[in-house]
């Protein structure tokens, strides 16, 4: 019997700039082109050993539609982590992320561990509207983890999920999230495996339609 940590991480961002393929990239390994726009919000969990200690990640995918923005408060609630994802061939996604950081300050920041600034669509540079210079600049000003990704190919899909969990502090998200399992579970260069548990109805993966 061995003890795992859940860690809950939300993801939040406008809509269209791939933050459901980032999640779908890390827990499945897999890709959807013309993914359709998340509608609420939608969940997924994945488990993951990272320097010998094991972690469920549940994580929450919003919508970034302006009509479902008065709802997301509920889900980034208690978060351990908040991946605000902007596209870099989007010039307004990027504007947006003042916006976004805004909603976080008025509404969560006491109980925020750890941020992350994600610029995905990496693959497709020849459109691109934002540098990596910029980027990187904008995560430093907020302290921020910051991974240029590419949900398509995989590129620092993992890498931005591990680098979170590492900079997180144990048992932050809740006091009850030392949890007794005998799943299986995932290292960094692993596949993922279904297990039972936790996280709000183990790793099924679920969408929210409100």
């Amino acid at each position: 019997m061995s003890m795992f940590q859940e860690l809950k991480i939300c993801l939040l961002g406008d809509s269209g700039v791939g933050k459901s393929s980032i999640v779908q990239r890390f827990v499945h390994n897999t890709y959807t082109r013309n993914k359709e726009n998340t509608i609420g919000a939608s969940f997924m969990s994945k488990t993951i050993v990272h320097n010998k200690e094991t972690y469920k990640l549940c994580i929450w995918d919003t919508a970034g539609q302006e009509r479902y923005r008065a709802l997301t408060p509920m889900y980034y609630r208690n978060s351990a982590s908040i991946i605000i994802v902007y596209s870099i061939d989007s010039k307004q996604s990027f504007d947006s992320l003042k916006s976004w950081l805004k909603e976080l300050k008025l509404r969560d920041s006491d109980k925020l561990n750890v941020l992350a600034i994600a610029g995905n669509k990496v693959d497709i540079k020849e459109k691109r509207q934002v540098t990596y210079k910029d980027g990187k600049a904008f995560a430093d000003e907020y302290d921020a983890i910051f991974f240029e990704t590419s949900a398509k190919t995989g590129q620092c899909v993992n890498d931005l999920f591990f680098t979170i969990v590492s900079k997180i502090p144990k048992n932050s998200n809740n006091p009850n999230n030392l949890i007794s399992t005998q799943q299986t579970t995932t290292s960094l260069t692993g596949n993922s495996n279904k297990s039972s548990g936790c996280c709000n109805g183990g790793n099924n993966d679920r969408n929210i339609r409100l």
